[in-house]
Order: C-alpha cells, then structure tokens, then sequence
C-alpha cells in the first residue's frame, strides 16, 4: 500500500501546488471561511466518505475514510483560515481578496491533505482501520476552531492526531519534530484603569491614569525576570496602549491589552496569579480603579512522547527522496489551536521546512511577503503518508 500511495502522491503533485494556488488567491477570515469551506467539501462530492460539514462554531469539516480491515482510528488535521495582511509578494496566484492573505500556509496545508485524503480513499480497501480527516476553521483567531471541534464529541473514538505546519526556518526536505512541550501557550488581558482627570498644571487635584498605566506596563516585565525560574518560558508582551489626548490634560482612563506567553499550564497560572496581584497593587498606589479581563486563549501544545517517537520513527525510515532529514527542533514561542486536539489525545504536531530556494534570510509566518517552496507540500505529504503507513502495522 504504501509504495502505491507514494506513487500516487508523486504523480499530483502539481495538482497539489494548484489547489494550494487556488487557495492562496482566494483567502478569507477566520470563522468567515464559507466558500472555502464549500470548495474543500465540493471535493469530496461523489467519493465513498462520510462528510459532516459546520462543525464546530463555524466551517470545519470532517471526512470519514473507513478502510477494509480493522485498525486504529487516527485523525489528520490541517486548518484553512487566512489572515487580515495586505499582500506584498509579486507571485502571479496573489491574493484577490483585498487586505486578506495565506502568510501562515494553511493554504499548503489544506492542499497536502486534499489530496492525500483523495488517494487513501482510493485505497481505502487496503487501509486499516479508519482515518477522520479534519479540515479546521479558525485556527488564527481566539477562541480557534479546534476547541469547539473537539467538544462536537466527533472525534471521541480517535486513538491519535497528527498535524504539520509549514515554516520557513528549515528547507523542503527537513521534516522537524518536538517531544514533549513544543509550543507555548497564550493568555490575552485587557485593562482599563480608571482614575480623575485634570489640567496638566495641578496633578494633585487628579489620579493620572497614563502614569498608572505606564508603572503597570514596567512592573509586569519583573514577573518574568524575577517570578519565573530562569529556566522556564514566559513572555508578556503589552501590544497597546490607548492614551491619546490632550496635551495637558491628565486623563481620567487608560485601556492596555496585551499577550502572555507560556509553556506549561503551571506557568500560565503563576503568570495570571501575578498580573491580578500587580492589579491590586496599582489600585491601591495611584488611588485608581482597575477592571481587568484576563482569558485564557490556547493551551501549550504538548507532543505525546510515545507518539511523537513513532513519527520521528516513520519519517527517518522513509526512503522517498524528497525527505532528506528529521530533525529536532527547538520549543517555538507561538501557539497553536492544535493544542487543544492534544489536549484530549495522544497527538503529535511536526514541522515542514519550506525556505524558498535561494533566500538566505525567508520572511517568517504572517509576514506580508511570506512564500514558501512549493516542493514543501509533496513532502507533507509524503512525511504524513508515512505517518499513516506506519499506523496500518
């Protein structure tokens, strides 16, 4: 079977590159994915598959392939939301949606996994057991797709997930993996700070709020370099900071939202536990009033280890020649909606190197001139074939 499904994936592979093309030119945003959505399930039209379609809080999509003989049963998840970036690139398939882009490659994935999903179907007689493939909605965008697809109870009879994702630091051919914690989590807070405004000439007769905010803004940099053990991951970023007025005039309120990043769910609650404590301590220091919302949004993405060793052990086995290494890679700081399959499953999220050829220095992931060799995508496909291949023992 699996030579077969090699030789298969080799022969369209063009066709994969068109459809990732395809999509590329016809982005569109997280939970406002409909004709995407209508294109993926159109190509399951008159194929021997159980569709469930709108699943979750919005567009995803679940194709049954039940194989011939009896087997585990793993899903294979790739997300198809775009993201609000003007295209900068001067590629003939550009985005036609104005100030809408694939920079993050769920195009690729989404095109891999089409056509992967085509061939196990047609293969399904000698497949065992069965493969759900998920097409997710939203990965880009709080609370995500994969959370609400999760709780549809769908997927309750997997055994495991996998999923992969294209980045520009490694070239086509390098598959990268991470046990264990491989991707951060990520909390979102906003705070407003109420205080009394005044004439910038008479401070005592005023709680000046942007001074209250800017205290916040550096005290909470003291969490990760005093609350976190130097050997843990934490990043507080603060990505606004709404104080515009007049000149001399105090302001009366401040908002500030920001990002937290983290790796493990023990540090994401010491770091809430200390940005809700430096709140009170605010208030009670400028005499001001503080409405915090603090939530959560994915957890870190955690790799189970057993699973994970044997996708490291599929893919360094493989002998097609479009895989030319495994490597491990270090924990990203980013986060993905992945997180919450692994969550619930044993799973397993690798990487797909796709430097362009020839750039030494690639713009990286939802950078407006993001591309990618498309070579990349036969080798998705190849590594995640393997994956499945190596279930069927």
């Amino acid at each position: 079977m699996k030579k077969q499904l090699m030789k298969m994936l080799e022969e369209r592979e063009e066709e994969i590159i068109q459809i990732r093309r395809y999509l590329h030119e016809h982005p569109e945003l997280s939970f406002k994915e409909e004709k995407t959505a209508q294109y993926i399930a159109d190509f399951y039209k008159g194929k021997d598959v159980d569709i469930q379609t709108n699943v979750g809080n919005g567009y995803g999509i679940i194709v049954t392939i039940k194989g011939g003989k009896p087997g585990k049963t793993i899903g294979l998840r790739a997300d198809f939301d775009a993201l609000p970036i003007h295209e900068e690139t001067e590629v003939p398939f550009k985005s036609k949606n104005e100030g809408v882009m694939h920079a993050c490659g769920h195009d690729g994935h989404t095109a891999y996994l089409l056509v992967l999903a085509d061939c196990l179907i047609q293969l399904k007689s000698e497949v065992a057991g069965t493969i759900k493939i998920i097409h997710q909605h939203a990965e880009e965008v709080p609370p995500g797709g994969a959370k609400s697809i999760v709780e549809s109870g769908l997927l309750d009879d997997v055994d495991a997930v996998y999923g992969i994702h294209l980045f520009p630091t490694n070239s086509a051919g390098d598959v990268g993996y991470r046990s264990g914690f491989a991707m951060a989590g990520r909390s979102y807070f906003k705070l407003k700070i109420q205080g009394i405004g005044g004439h910038g000439s008479s401070p005592h007769l005023a709680n000046d709020t942007i001074v209250a905010g800017a205290h916040f803004v550096t005290s909470i940099q003291t969490i990760v370099s005093r609350r976190l053990n130097p050997f843990d991951m934490g990043v507080i970023t603060i990505g606004s900071f709404d104080g515009k007025g007049q000149f001399n005039v105090i302001k009366d309120s401040v908002e500030l939202e920001g990002d937290v990043r983290y790796m493990t769910s023990e540090i994401q609650q010491l770091m809430e536990k200390e940005i809700h404590r430096i709140v009170r301590g605010i208030e009670e220091e400028f005499d001001v009033t503080c409405e915090l919302d603090y939530v959560p949004d994915y957890p870190p993405l955690y790799n189970d280890p057993e699973i994970t060793a044997g996708v490291v052990e599929a893919i360094e086995n493989s002998t097609e020649s479009e895989i030319k290494a495994m490597t491990e890679f270090p924990m990203f700081s980013g986060s993905e909606d992945f997180a919450y399959y692994a969550l619930r499953f044993p799973s397993c999220f690798f990487y797909i190197g796709c430097k362009p050829k020839g750039v030494e220095k690639p713009y990286f992931n939802h950078h407006p001139r993001w591309d990618i060799d498309e070579d990349a995508l036969l080798v998705a496909a190849k590594a995640v074939a393997e994956v499945v291949c190596s279930n069927q023992q």
